[in-house]
């Protein structure tokens, strides 16, 4: 008996669908862009950027949430100016689309006020 039949072609293909239909259920399938996933742990006044390098008019869904309130906020940089789509004070959680104008690394930001857990994901 050869311990590879236990994982032949059709063991890989019901794993693979299995992967697929989860990948579905979660919003995301195969052709949309890398998902970011993230869970990260925040001390007060600490910060945490996830960045993208972003295409004019090319997008990405959100999702966060987090256990304490914090600020957050979707920028880019300029020389030495950052501008900022998107701006919100003391939020627990967020979702959205975010569409860029122009080509640029943007970065979705979270400052703690208070020790936080923040969990999502960027797709």
């Amino acid at each position: 008996m050869q311990p590879m039949l236990a994982y032949g072609p059709m063991k890989r293909l019901a794993a693979l669908g299995a992967a697929c239909a989860a990948s579905i259920a979660f919003g995301y399938a195969s052709d949309s862009p890398e998902v970011q996933p993230f869970d990260l742990t925040l001390g007060p006044g600490k910060t945490h950027e996830e960045c993208v390098r972003l295409q004019a008019g090319q997008s990405r869904k959100w999702y966060w949430r987090a256990s304490a309130p914090v600020e957050f906020n979707i920028h880019y940089h300029e020389g030495s100016e950052v501008f900022y789509p998107t701006k919100r004070e003391d939020v627990s959680k967020g979702r959205g689309r975010f569409k860029a104008k122009v080509a640029q690394e943007y970065c979705w930001m979270w400052t703690a006020k208070a020790d936080a857990t923040v969990e999502g994901r960027i797709w």
